[in-house]
């Protein structure tokens, strides 16, 4: 069976779901069509890319994944139609091909728009075109570049690590860009203080899950994705901490009570 993923910026009864899913059936009507994720922050080509790297590796090699996010077609923009790690993903060059792969792609192609069809038309065909067997290459021309967006990164100074909230998930919970490898690399045995935002906010714990600490006590851990994630047991950081995506997690190395007393 062909699996097809839909992640767009859609609520669920925008109409908009219902004329792809339409448009599928009659074209592909053997294929599984699925909702990876709907409801995306508009525009939002970070949050989007997050999404789907972090999923697409779960279906079936040879899903078609279709990419409704800031895919409205711009003057000068393209589509294009990837094939990478044995998946396939359409949506528009917009920088989002380069924060989901992490590899060269075997193959790119700028889709035809001979008639000049909206993303749903184009994105429909194409895919109904792949689920047949059809070569790739047969939808336009091969490309090897696509526009280039840099994702963000935790930087390290000495004993200082400075992430980023790059994501905040359906209970509020933040999740940073620095990995359990940076982590570990800095503070491996050392004694530190995770900020939050400001110096108002900070932990020196890394719990192992949410419940380790007490109802409405922060909490600090390496989430499935083994990225560091702070959430509120039992409540909604971001709406309490009014934490956004770009908001700055630092942590800084620090020299214990018991060891700061035996010094004096």
């Amino acid at each position: 069976m062909i699996f097809i993923t839909l992640t767009t910026e859609w609520h669920e009864d925008d109409f908009f779901n219902g004329i792809t899913r339409g448009k599928l059936a009659s074209l592909c009507p053997d294929a599984a069509v699925i909702t990876n994720a709907s409801s995306l922050p508009p525009f939002n080509i970070m949050h989007g890319a997050f999404v789907i790297r972090n999923t697409f590796h779960h279906y079936p090699e040879g899903t078609i994944h279709l990419l409704f996010v800031n895919s409205e077609q711009k003057k000068g923009g393209r589509y294009i139609a990837v094939k990478s790690h044995g998946h396939y993903f359409i949506g528009a060059d917009n920088g989002i091909f380069s924060l989901i792969l992490n590899t060269p792609p075997e193959m790119m192609v700028e889709l035809k728009n001979d008639d000049d069809s909206g993303e749903i038309d184009l994105f429909t065909r194409a895919a109904a075109h792949i689920a047949s067997g059809k070569e790739l290459a047969v939808l336009g021309n091969i490309t090897d570049s696509i526009v280039e967006k840099v994702p963000l990164r935790a930087t390290i100074d000495r004993n200082v690590i400075i992430g980023s909230i790059i994501f905040i998930d359906s209970y509020g919970n933040a999740i940073t860009n620095i990995t359990r490898e940076v982590f570990g690399r800095v503070f491996d045995k050392t004694p530190f203080r995770i900020y939050i935002k400001s110096n108002k906010y900070y932990t020196e714990k890394i719990s192992t899950s949410y419940n380790d600490e007490s109802v409405g006590e922060l909490v600090t851990l390496f989430n499935q994705l083994d990225l560091l994630e702070v959430s509120i047991n039992g409540d909604n950081l971001s709406s309490l901490f009014n934490i956004e995506n770009g908001d700055v997690v630092r942590i800084e190395g620090t020299i214990s009570k018991s060891i700061n007393e035996g010094l004096f």
